[in-house]
């Protein structure tokens, strides 16, 4: 499962991550992250 399209829902506090496969099947990252973990959550997907 390769991720191809990644959306960051903005938030005050939390994000949601989600992505989308290269079959456009949707891939549920991360459903909640704290702001201060963003870019490590971002950081640790397979790229």
């Amino acid at each position: 499962m390769a991720i191809v399209c990644v959306g960051v829902d903005l938030a005050k506090n939390a994000f949601a991550i989600h992505g989308v496969d290269d079959d456009s099947k949707a891939v549920s990252v991360q459903a909640r992250v704290a702001r201060a973990q963003v870019l490590a959550a971002l950081g640790h997907l397979p790229s």
